[in-house]
Order: structure tokens, then sequence, then C-alpha cells
């Protein structure tokens, strides 16, 4: 477990912070607005997390990687949220993110949504994470709530993860409208963030939805490639790619810069109370898309079982 022990945003005014991703914004949507204010209560519609808030204790945590998964997958790669709670110095987080099923448990391949209330002394994990898979029926999104069939908290070969207390605060709240730019959401922050900070890792997380509009979502298939995956185009051809409606409720984890932990600078999975998630990549209605974030600057970053051989394909 690697910690980059400075990465912290506390010495950061934010009015200055909301400044900064508010000019960002706006060079790439119509209509943005930046402002603190007072977490939503997250137990409620539409998110109904376990946890109330994303304050307290703000960290990321990169698990693993994509070079477990390609150019061939590395089964043996299975991680637990109980205990990278633990990793990063917060037993009993509240964790949201993006990340790969466990294999082990599930027999097959498909994107993990996870929002986990991680285990106390107290109090058992509370697991409220989706799984998005191919429907072998239709060959179309499958996605259910995992504790409809599993009681762990497994996951496999990689995870962008964001963690916190689960406590009510203020947050970040942004909204933009109208994309006139060619960069997606998520990249859009993280950009505007590597623009300002430069060489200072600045990193946040959190939840936001797509209110309205449709957008590109990718589901791995349930059989891992037999094939070597050697290049984006080969990764590409084996994602399943959909179109998906709003609203979406997204997670995102995003790190301005990677300061040399082979990190993966943005990851955002999604989920919907209409059967449709998976991976975010866009979305496909520029003129009427509509978002809503609530997000909150971490103070550490935690690399955890780094891969020793590494590559930059398939980070998308």
């Amino acid at each position: 477990c690697q910690t980059l022990d400075n990465f912290s945003l506390s010495i950061i005014l934010p009015l200055f912070f909301i400044i900064v991703l508010q000019k960002g914004l706006k060079e790439n949507f119509a209509d943005a607005q930046v402002s603190v204010v007072d977490c939503p209560d997250l137990t409620q519609e539409p998110f109904n997390f376990p946890a109330k808030g994303i304050c307290g204790k703000p960290r990321i945590a990169d698990v693993g990687g994509v070079p477990y998964l390609i150019p061939l997958v590395q089964k043996e790669k299975v991680y637990d949220l109980n205990t990278v709670a633990k990793d990063i110095e917060l037993p009993g987080a509240f964790i949201l993110g993006a990340g790969a099923v466990s294999s082990r448990v599930l027999g097959i391949n498909a994107e993990l949504i996870p929002i986990v209330q991680t285990k106390s002394e107290k109090k058992p994990a509370v697991n409220g994470s989706y799984v998005a898979q191919i429907n072998p029926a239709d060959k179309g999104c499958l996605l259910e709530k995992y504790s409809s069939k599993y009681t762990d908290c497994e996951f496999g070969l990689l995870a962008n993860l964001y963690a916190s207390e689960g406590k009510p605060g203020k947050v970040i709240e942004v909204k933009a409208n109208g994309r006139t730019g060619e960069l997606n959401f998520v990249s859009c922050l993280r950009q505007t963030l590597e623009k300002h900070y430069g060489e200072k890792p600045v990193g946040m997380g959190g939840t936001f939805i797509i209110q309205k509009g449709k957008a590109k979502i990718h589901i791995m298939p349930p059989e891992f490639s037999a094939c070597p995956l050697n290049t984006d185009e080969d990764v590409n051809n084996w994602l399943k790619f959909f179109e998906m409606k709003a609203p979406l409720i997204c997670q995102p984890v995003i790190v301005s810069r990677d300061p040399g932990f082979d990190l993966r600078v943005e990851h955002t999975h999604c989920f919907s109370q209409h059967g449709e998630g998976g991976h975010y990549h866009q979305d496909t209605s520029p003129d009427s898309v509509q978002y809503l974030g609530y997000f909150q600057p971490a103070e550490l970053l935690f690399r955890i079982d780094r891969p020793q051989e590494t590559h930059l394909v398939g980070r998308d």
C-alpha cells in the first residue's frame, strides 16, 4: 500500500476552488454553476445510499489496475472493500466508485458500481452496490442490486474508490447544462483542475446525476477475452456499448494528474432506477443534457496493489 501523504486540498480556499471549476466548465457547457451547499440526504431518492453524505476524512483509493484485466485477465486478483477501508485507515468508511466484480463470486465478468458502508466494530457492512452485466437473454443491459444475490463485499481486478465517513456537511455542488465542447463532464472537471494546479495532484469524488438526455455507456462481456487485447481498438471491439437514458446516478473518482503511481486518473460508473447502468463515457445528447453533481475534495490518496507490469491501454 503506497500513500501520497501530501495529497491535500485543505489549504485551498473553497471560493477560489469554485471559481476555477466554474471557469473551466463554462468553456465546455452553455451554462455552468458551482457553489458550496449542504450535502443532500443521500439516503433519499434518487440515490438511496446507505449513508447520508460524503463528508468526513475524504480520501481516494486506486486498487489494482487495468493491467490485471488486459491484455489477459489475472483472475486471482480479488479484493474486499472492508479490507480496503482498513488499508486506507478509515474502517467503517462509506465507499463509492467504479470497479469490476469478483469473477470468483459471480462466475462471470461484469461492471461493479460500489456503494458500501463498510463494517466497523459496532456495525456490519451495508452493501448497496449494483452490478451491470450483459443480459444472456437479449444481450442488453441487466442491472441488479448486489445484495439481491450476494452477501460479501468482494471485487476483482481494479477499482477507483472515493471514501469518507459518510457524514452530512458542506459539499461542492456543480450544475452544467448544454454541452458545447468535446469533453465529457468528468474529463472537463479533471482537465480544469490539471490545467490550474499543474504538478500538484488534486482529487475529488462524490456523485452526480445525468438529469436529462442520454449517455454512451459500456459493459464488459461476461467472458474474459481469450485473445490478448493489446490496443485500445482491441478493447473497444471487445466491450459492449449502449446508449442509455437519464436519469443516471454516477459515481466519479477524479485525480487531476498522476504523480507517478500508475493511476487511473478518472473513472465513473453509473446506475439507475430503470434498469440501466455501466461505465460512463459521454453524453450523446449535448444540446439537452443536464448534470447535477455533489463533490468533495480528497485529503489523501492511497495506491493499493499497483501492477508491476503496466501499460496505458484501456483506460478511457
